[in-house]
């Protein structure tokens, strides 16, 4: 399945969400993340990521079946563009 992650957290704890989501997915902007994953490691970062978080924190997951079904618009520069692989 392919997914959108956008945290908010904390100040103390961004940095270690930030490690946490780069394991399983891309970083494209600050606190938002895309990606293909599978359902077991989905749910294996909503695991750890729920470890890391404190009641005023949030996270927001967008699933699709994948990516061909979500139509991406970037204006200005890309960060990290994830279709340069070989």
């Amino acid at each position: 399945m392919y997914v959108i992650l956008v945290y908010d957290m904390g100040e103390k704890r961004v940095g270690k969400m930030l490690k946490l989501c780069r394991r399983y997915l891309c970083w494209i902007q600050n606190s938002v993340f895309e990606g293909e994953i599978t359902e077991v490691k989905l749910e294996e970062l909503k695991i750890r990521a729920s470890g890391l978080m404190e009641e005023t924190d949030s996270l927001i997951i967008f699933r699709s079946r994948s990516e061909r079904w979500l139509e991406k618009e970037v204006i200005g520069e890309e960060r990290s563009p994830v279709d340069n692989f070989l």
